[in-house]
């Protein structure tokens, strides 16, 4: 009987190496799957190369992975924003390693790993400091850079609802590269709200099917001031 649910998150994160290339999903903090980092802080694994779209945002989540030095290097899109003084402060003193990668290229490249693709031409950083060294070409009288898929020892990802299969249904603008990085990682760990019955989730709903995740935890929706709970975006 196949069943992905993971007891709990160290359950989840256990055999996750130094070393390991972790592609993290969420836009800022939207989607965040912040149960699984703050288990990867505990978990103890280092040296690793992380891929967000951000760089951590005040002293939680990513930031606090940062902060706690696991991470050699970072490949993402706005590393910097009001609140990225965990980053700013490791990068300014070299103990971090930053590769700046345009958005539509970072989610590109790794969709790339996921669908297979050894290498593709974009025209975004063309002539700029962000080609570096790669092959350039003109197709059609545009100058095209060469990019390389991103792909990931393991992804962390955040879901609103999945089964025991694996399949998985996000909650709104909290998908972003979710699917792809499931799709571009050798394991998949997602954390999700609600256990669905197999069989009982909308095949139509269902964006990330479970051939492509490895390890399902629930995780409880964070409680507000006022006692209730927020959907967690």
């Amino acid at each position: 009987m196949i069943n992905k649910i993971a007891r709990t998150v160290a359950d989840a994160l256990a055999g996750i190496e130094d070393g390991a290339t972790v592609l993290i999903g969420g836009f800022g903090t939207a989607g965040i799957p912040g149960e699984l980092i703050d288990g990867l802080v505990e978990q103890g694994a280092r040296d690793l190369t992380v891929v967000n779209n951000n760089a951590g945002n005040g002293e939680t989540g990513l930031a606090a992975l940062l902060k706690a030095g696991r991470v050699r290097k970072i490949i993402c899109s706005f590393p910097r924003q009001a609140d990225s003084q965990v980053f700013d402060g490791l990068y300014r003193s070299g103990k971090i390693e930053l590769e700046l990668v345009p958005q539509g290229n970072l989610a590109e490249r790794i969709r790339a790993a996921g669908a297979g693709i050894g290498a593709f031409f974009c025209p975004t950083g063309y002539g700029t400091q962000l080609a570096g060294n790669r092959e350039t070409r003109e197709i059609n009288g545009v100058q095209y850079v060469l990019e390389y898929p991103i792909h990931g020892d393991v992804a962390l990802i955040k879901a609103e609802r999945g089964d025991r299969w694996g399949n998985l249904v996000y909650r709104k603008a909290a998908r972003n590269f979710g699917p792809v990085m499931a799709m571009a990682s050798k394991k998949t760990i997602a954390t999700v709200h609600d256990i669905a019955e197999l069989g009982t989730l909308d095949p139509e709903t269902i964006v990330t099917p479970g051939i492509f995740v490895h390890q399902v935890v629930r995780v409880e929706r964070v409680a507000t001031q006022a006692g209730g709970f927020k959907k967690a975006a």
